[in-house]
């Protein structure tokens, strides 16, 4: 079955780019320069998943998932600047699935869409018997289900993006062995996307701030200097 992306953005010429990129992987698309008309038309007619840039005219991104919200659980991707670091953090408090910041490679927008809705159909469809299902990573205090994508610190929920839950479990398949950066840049980022080194810190960093917010005593991923990150099993 087809999948339908719907794209929210008062940028007509992302809207027509990205568009075209979905519609030569095998995707349906719909487009929105208005985000009240497309609030109205998500909530007639679903999307499988919504890509919503975050500023907008009139209705910013935020406050149309947050109606969204209210009524709806599709998976919805954020298209931030890179500058937007707190929008990002009250996106995904609100229920966003991941962000990719502007400016984007649409092979990485791809890649992420691509996750998520394996992630949401995982979601919806019961375990069948003959289906093989991704074992439970336990480690210490943490719990991460790779199936339905959920992460538990001391057992208290922790919510993760796409890519920081591929790094997470990168690390923590094998705690004590050291991973550089290119080893997790490989298992974020997929179709040979180019990132630099500092994306990769800056996602470290958005997880020890996401579980210190559970636990400010949180030091189980540690930088080795020059070589790479570790998870450390307590």
């Amino acid at each position: 079955m087809t999948a339908t992306i719907a794209l929210v953005d008062d940028d007509k010429n992302i809207l027509t780019s990205v568009s075209i990129a979905l519609q030569t992987e095998g995707f349906a698309t719909r487009i929105y320069s208005d985000p009240e008309g497309a609030l109205k038309a998500l909530l007639d007619n679903p999307a499988d998943l919504a890509v919503f840039d975050i500023k907008m005219p009139r209705m910013d991104g935020l406050e149309l998932l947050r109606r969204l919200r209210e009524k709806s659980q599709m998976p919805v991707i954020f298209l931030t600047s890179k500058a937007d670091e707190l929008d990002e953090a009250l996106g995904l408090a609100m229920g966003a699935d991941d962000y990719i910041a502007k400016p984007f490679s649409q092979r990485l927008l791809l890649a992420r869409i691509r996750a998520i809705l394996r992630r949401a159909e995982v979601s919806r469809t019961p375990d069948a018997p003959d289906q093989p299902v991704a074992d439970p990573i336990i480690r210490g205090r943490l719990e991460m289900d790779p199936a339905r994508h959920r992460v538990k610190w001391n057992g208290q929920d922790v919510t993760l993006t796409v890519t920081e839950f591929l790094i997470l479990e990168t690390l923590a398949a094998r705690p004590g062995v050291v991973k550089n950066r290119n080893q997790l840049m490989d298992a974020a980022y997929q179709d040979d996307v180019y990132v630099d080194d500092r994306t990769i810190d800056s996602h470290i960093k958005r997880l020890r701030r996401k579980f210190r917010e559970v636990d400010s005593e949180f030091n189980a991923i540690d930088t080795l200097y020059g070589a790479g990150y570790r998870f450390s099993e307590e």
